[in-house]
């Protein structure tokens, strides 16, 4: 029994930490793109109205991976608690480097827009 539960936690564990990576990836990515944007804009001599939408759309999509982010960090912690509780507290899985603090963890929040602001 314990046995079939490391095996499964294993599985899950490898999948979040593929995910933590594909989002972290993701917003590395999309970063460059949001940064390099602007830059190629003026490099050409071109407006700033040319590609403002476009700009906009790419810094929105970097706050809805932020977002994400926030998700997979709420879905790490409670996996650590089901481990606990199906008693594989002990069990070390790896892949995520060291963890902070208690008093760290959870103590960044995204920032509002306007357009969340009343």
């Amino acid at each position: 029994m314990l046995k079939e539960r490391r095996i499964a936690a294993e599985a899950v564990a490898q999948a979040l930490f593929d995910a933590e990576k594909a989002i972290d990836a993701a917003i590395a990515t999309t970063a460059a793109l949001t940064t390099i944007m602007p830059a190629s804009r003026e490099a050409a001599n071109l407006s700033v109205m040319v590609g403002q939408e476009a700009l906009m759309s790419a810094i929105e999509t970097m706050r809805a991976l932020g977002q994400a982010r926030q998700g997979i960090v709420e879905t790490h912690r409670g996996l650590s608690r089901a481990q606990h509780d199906i008693g594989l507290s002990a069990v070390s899985f790896g892949g995520g480097g060291v963890k902070p603090p208690p008093s760290l963890i959870g103590s960044l929040r995204a920032v509002p827009t306007g357009r969340d602001v009343a």
